[in-house]
């Protein structure tokens, strides 16, 4: 099907039927709590911050490691934590990493249901939006390719951390912090 309903250039109405043009919110000076989610059935790392306009400032951050039991127990275990920490700390948004399939289709769906007890946590009415790894780390390093030290870096750096950042807490920072980043354009909510 064409991007537009026209068969030839001479034809082209560019109102007719294209993608429709992001909408940019106006910038508000309001702080938003938000939490950012590095899902694992293993570790899974949270990170707070709050956002005021074009300044984050550090809450939390962590890592929920899981005993050494069986799946449905990590799951139950994954969803009481996080939903623990939406109690404590009551976030608007939430941020969370997009699986993604590499060569190991099981870790894909450990990892997919690491992220689903997760999510079963976030009230109703709270917006949840999601990223790509690799757009994470476009978003806080400036290159999709980043290892995870880097990544830990900036999170120390933007955030003014001082000391050693677990991997899945330094992930789930960034995250959030790519989520502030872009959260000025609509769109991408898992609601």
């Amino acid at each position: 099907m064409p991007k537009w309903r026209a068969s030839s250039w001479r034809a082209f109405d560019p109102g007719a039927a294209g993608p429709a043009p992001l909408r940019i919110v106006p910038g508000t000076r309001a702080p938003v709590r938000i939490l950012g989610l590095d899902p694992g059935s293993r570790r899974t790392g949270y990170g707070l911050i709050e956002w005021r306009g074009a300044d984050a400032a550090h809450v939390a951050h962590g890592c929920i490691v899981l005993e050494d039991a069986g799946v449905a127990r990590r799951l139950r275990a994954i969803f009481e934590a996080v939903d623990e920490l939406i109690a404590r700390h009551r976030p608007d948004e939430v941020a969370v990493e997009r699986v993604f399939m590499s060569r190991n289709a099981d870790s894909a769906l450990k990892l997919g249901q690491a992220r689903g007890a997760a999510l079963s946590a976030v009230p109703r009415g709270t917006s949840v939006f999601e990223y790509a790894p690799r757009a994470i780390k476009v978003a806080v390093v400036g290159f999709g390719g980043a290892d995870k030290q880097q990544v830990a870096h900036m999170m120390r750096a933007l955030l003014g951390l001082t000391g050693r950042l677990q991997a899945d807490a330094s992930d789930a920072l960034a995250v959030a912090v790519c989520h502030a980043h872009s959260r000025h354009v609509l769109g991408g909510s898992l609601e």
